[in-house]
């Protein structure tokens, strides 16, 4: 499988207007599923897949640009546990993306939008999280990263609000890598200017009266 266009056949997920997805369906198997949200040029996506063929990943990106630089690196014998989508996620994503699905979710370096004025745009708010919520499974996890001191702030404060997810580390972040963590080219380059990254993540917890 060479052609582009035979890669976008086996690898993408269509999404038609609220039906839902069947993940084992689609993988074939019942394995659990993990979601990447903005995969940039796929480094990361790719290296899991392959070192984890146990789990099955889902990814999505907004950009057709980046979609099909990702789709250069894949191969349907190497990859078959990866499935990509153009898709948009906000309140509306569950009636695509099946709730309580996700054993972990992805977000790698997203945009820090580092200027106060822009920070309404910043990926990280209570209304995205609220979805997060919904995707996960009971006790499935939110791994984030970011070299932004600002947006780490931001981000370990917005979820501090929350009693309905607990962050795995007792400050909020940590700076010392994850197990079997992956440093993709755009985090290289971050820390040779010196911004090395934060590593956060978060659990999902159910809350006695109600999710918050």
């Amino acid at each position: 499988m060479n052609k582009l266009d035979d890669k976008f056949a086996f690898f993408e997920i269509k999404p038609e207007q609220d039906r839902c997805l069947n993940l084992q369906q689609i993988f074939g198997n019942a394995h659990p599923v993990h979601l990447e949200i903005g995969s940039g040029r796929g480094e990361f996506l790719v290296h899991q897949a392959q070192e984890n063929p146990e789990i099955n990943f889902v990814a999505i990106e907004l950009k057709e640009k980046r979609i099909k630089t990702i789709l250069r690196q894949l191969d349907a014998e190497t990859h078959k546990n990866v499935r990509l989508m153009k898709l948009y996620v906000d309140a509306k994503v569950t009636s695509i993306l099946p709730a309580e699905s996700f054993q972990m979710i992805y977000i790698i370096h997203p945009d820090p939008w580092p200027k106060r004025r822009h920070h309404s745009r910043r990926l990280i708010q209570q209304n995205f999280i609220d979805v997060l919520w919904k995707l996960l499974l009971p006790a499935g996890r939110i791994r984030l990263s970011t070299d932004h001191t600002g947006y780490a702030d931001w981000i370990v404060n917005e979820f501090s609000r929350r009693p309905d997810f607990v962050s795995v580390y007792e400050n909020g972040f940590t700076c010392d890598p994850p197990e079997n963590h992956f440093e993709t080219f755009f985090e290289k380059v971050k820390r040779k200017e010196g911004f090395p990254p934060y590593f956060m993540e978060f659990e999902k917890r159910i809350c006695k009266r109600g999710r918050r």
